[in-house]
């Protein structure tokens, strides 16, 4: 039975955002310098929807050196502060993306192999057509306009194959030079979970 041909010129947005991303992201080691996972503890339930990846506790490991970390989102009366995505740091432990390499004078950077697939499935479509999704919680509506720019596509999707071919590497030596400490941290506000009730994200 023969299957129709993917038409990798259009790209359907459904509107996932940036924490659909979150499940498992590729840092540097804070021991070593080579990659690192950073992945929801160990025995939790399946989350019920994706904003409660950003309460998870979160577990850092290193294969390479056997480096562990912990994260549990804060305690604040009865509701919790989770983690905000955004910026060139897991946002976490706060450590450097793994996934990160200098692009049309900028810094292009995904969280994992997944996140490098949409982003080059977006940028490389002719057409894009968006799902229902509120734009101010769209991942790809809320992409910088130097990726979005036709002239920088080229640009962009190589930049992106740069990004794949890091996630096959490991070592410290093969750390992209542009994956080491900056200030740009995510916007400052902070996801709140209340106990007992929905999740909520707002400013603080």
């Amino acid at each position: 039975m023969s299957s129709e041909p993917i038409d990798r010129t259009r790209h359907y947005d459904p509107g996932r955002g940036l924490v659909q991303f979150t499940g498992c992201i590729i840092v540097v080691c804070p021991r070593c310098g080579g990659s690192a996972l950073v992945v929801p503890g160990p025995g939790l339930p399946e989350p019920r929807h994706f904003g409660e990846l950003l309460f998870q506790p979160r577990r850092l490991t290193c294969a390479g050196c056997g480096a562990v970390d912990g994260w549990e989102p804060e305690a604040r009366g009865a509701g919790v502060v989770g983690a905000v995505p955004g910026g060139t740091h897991d946002p976490f432990f706060r450590r450097p993306l793994w996934l990160q390499t200098r692009c049309a004078g900028h810094i292009l950077w995904a969280y994992n192999e997944e996140h490098v697939d949409e982003l080059g499935a977006h940028i490389g479509a002719r057409l894009r057509e968006r799902g229902g999704m509120r734009p101010t919680m769209a991942m790809f509506a809320r992409l910088p306009r130097w990726m979005r720019a036709a002239g920088n596509r080229d640009e962009v999707l190589a930049g992106l194959e740069t990004l794949r071919n890091l996630a096959t590497r490991s070592a410290p030596a093969e750390r992209s030079d542009a994956a080491y400490e900056r200030g740009d941290h995510p916007r400052s506000h902070q996801s709140m979970y209340f106990r007992g009730g929905p999740y909520r994200a707002g400013r603080t």
